[in-house]
């Protein structure tokens, strides 16, 4: 689950905040119960665990079922994910581009695999050839098993002095990035594959079977290392990116052969997911 510093989250936070659903979660991370077999392990009244399951409920954080004369509860998140506001960084002029998902210049992919746009699949599924569509310039998500996709973009600083380079996006599985030097900017595997919800952006059509929005990831590429939402992610610097000698940069989204858990990779757009963007690349710049 997706939360982030907004009124939107509040039902969530308010759920949180009682020792006793706590306690309640915790049981049903391990079982499914009913009212009355939670209130004998909390040793509180059926009425008093009944309103605490509600609140849980309308946090969208368990489900209850009907399973004969009893309502048996289940646990439907098992991960919370919170995005604070950006921290905006007033030292530096700015330059933003967004690219789109279907956008990317080279691929080498193997399934299970596929793409679509907001209103349907592109082709068939599990097919790679289909990553050639022409359709899928229209692309607002993709995912594969093995492999690399490749979006160039143009550096459109030619005598400004690059200070910080970020890059921002929706993803799910483990992935690891590259830039056009060939310099891998860090790997980062994801916690699984979230479908305990559905994503806030998708279309109806889309299945609620597949995966259905992942983790907003920022790396930002400074002049003392790579970082991750803050987290060391490697030696690569801004002084490995010079201005004068690169017109376009290449980044490389990859689950490689020999990764350490091979996961595949899902990268949300926008319409897809639970943000409303694309590849986002902020250049930071003096």
């Amino acid at each position: 689950m997706q939360l982030d510093i907004s009124e939107a989250s509040l039902p969530v936070y308010e759920a949180l905040a009682s020792s006793v659903r706590l306690k309640i979660i915790q049981l049903l991370s391990k079982n499914k119960l009913s009212v009355k077999e939670l209130a004998s392990e909390l040793n509180l009244s059926s009425a008093i665990v009944t309103m605490h399951v509600k609140k849980l409920e309308t946090a969208g954080l368990i489900a209850t079922d009907r399973q004969g004369r009893s309502k048996v509860s289940s646990l439907k998140v098992d991960a919370i994910n919170i995005n604070f506001p950006e921290k905006i960084y007033t030292a530096y002029e700015t330059l933003e581009t967004s690219i789109p998902i279907g956008q990317y210049t080279n691929y080498e992919i193997t399934p299970p695999c596929g793409l679509a746009t907001s209103e349907d699949f592109i082709g068939v599924n599990d097919h790679p050839k289909y990553f050639m569509d022409p359709k899928r310039m229209d692309a607002q998500i993709l995912w594969f098993t093995q492999g690399f996709i490749e979006y160039q973009v143009p550096n459109l600083l030619e005598e400004s002095q690059l200070e910080m380079l970020e890059i921002s996006l929706e993803i799910a599985s483990e992935f690891p990035f590259s830039n056009n030097n060939g310099k891998e900017l860090g790997t980062w595997t994801s916690p699984g594959d979230f479908s305990d919800v559905r994503g806030k952006n998708n279309p109806s059509w889309y299945p609620d079977n597949l995966n259905q929005y992942g983790l907003l990831k920022t790396i930002r590429i400074m002049a003392h290392g790579t970082y991750m939402e803050g987290e060391p992610l490697s030696d690569v610097r801004i002084t490995d990116f010079p201005l004068s000698e690169t017109q376009l940069w290449t980044l490389r989204v990859e689950v490689k052969e020999d990764a350490k858990n091979v996961g595949g990779c899902t990268i949300y757009g926008k319409n897809f997911g639970n943000h409303d963007q694309d590849i986002n690349l902020k250049l930071f710049y003096s």
